[in-house]
């Protein structure tokens, strides 16, 4: 490889900037020369005051980041695998999946109290209208209400009072050593997660060949059957910001298994569906779990 300078590049926040530094530590694995990282700006972490379905969808949290790709001012783009829409962007690859970190979710509350402990009527912060849905049907009684910014930030708004708790990725709070602030944590069936949660994704030029063969010396084989199962299933559902759906799968030996859980717009109906098969079979599973999720609920997920 005659390249002796690879631009890396992320979004601003902590977390971003952790992930980033993830990925960097794994290029150089392979690669020898210097590695500069780009922080971007993207139009997700300037407006949070709206949903993120309000101002474009999730797209909005990589938009900046894949021009600067497209445009050659990057080689390569970090993203939380969960933001990225589930059609890919032409000209451009999701090339390599590192290893999976956590995929569930966890809450943090004052007072350290747990899910059932905390108080009727007690405000629960959460920007995801699947978190949403799935706590309100375990908890009927708490009060949902839009939080958005990073996880500093959506922290400082709990012990502000402005929350009674907040539900995140354990992913991120793990990956900023902040596991001590863990009130409970929720397995993937108690809460199924945003396919992909956990998941790092780097992302490349599809002709920029020495990128992508660096790329795909550092690719995590299972997590990359992982993510591209869990986004085939949004993809065939046409999920979105709007679509209230959570995608978890595990790798077990040479098995694969697959759990979704879908809820109509107003929230009031739930799709479930689990399939277990062979790994090698992952895309014809996610398809079969999508399917079924798309007959029972005709089609009452989608505004």
């Amino acid at each position: 490889m005659n390249k002796k300078k690879i631009i890396v590049g992320a979004r601003g926040s902590k977390l971003a900037i952790k992930y980033a530094e993830i990925a960097i530590k794994n290029i150089k694995t392979i690669f020898n020369g210097s590695i500069e990282l780009k922080k971007i700006t993207t139009k997700g972490d300037l407006v949070l005051d709206r949903r993120t379905s309000d101002i474009g969808g999730k797209g909005e949290f990589i938009k900046n980041i894949e021009h600067e790709l497209i445009n050659n001012k990057i080689d390569i783009a970090v993203h939380s695998l969960k933001d990225i829409p589930s059609e890919n962007t032409k000209g451009l690859v999701l090339k390599s999946f590192l290893k999976r970190n956590y995929p569930n979710e966890v809450l943090i509350s004052n007072g350290n109290l747990s899910f059932k402990n905390l108080n009727k009527n007690s405000i629960v912060g959460t920007s995801s209208p699947r978190r949403e849905f799935q706590i309100r049907l375990k908890r009927p009684d708490l009060i949902i209400k839009l939080i958005r910014g990073n996880i500093d930030t959506r922290i400082s708004m709990l012990r502000n009072k402005n929350y009674d708790a907040i539900i995140l990725a354990k992913a991120g709070i793990s990956s900023l050593n902040l596991e001590n602030l863990i009130s409970e944590e929720f397995h993937c069936r108690e809460i199924v997660p945003s396919a992909g949660q956990g998941i790092i994704a780097l992302q490349a030029r599809e002709k920029d060949y020495n990128i992508l063969e660096i790329l795909e010396k550092i690719n995590h084989p299972n997590t990359e059957i992982m993510g591209k199962c869990e986004r085939e299933v949004l993809k065939i559902l046409g999920g979105d910001c709007n679509t209230a759906i959570g995608v978890n799968s595990k790798i077990e030996n040479q098995n694969i298994s697959i759990i979704a859980e879908l809820f109509s717009v107003k929230g009031n109906n739930r799709y479930f569906c689990e399939e277990t098969g062979e790994i090698n079979m992952y895309l014809e599973i996610a398809r079969k779990v999508a399917g079924y999720l798309k007959t029972e609920s005709n089609g009452d997920y989608k505004l």
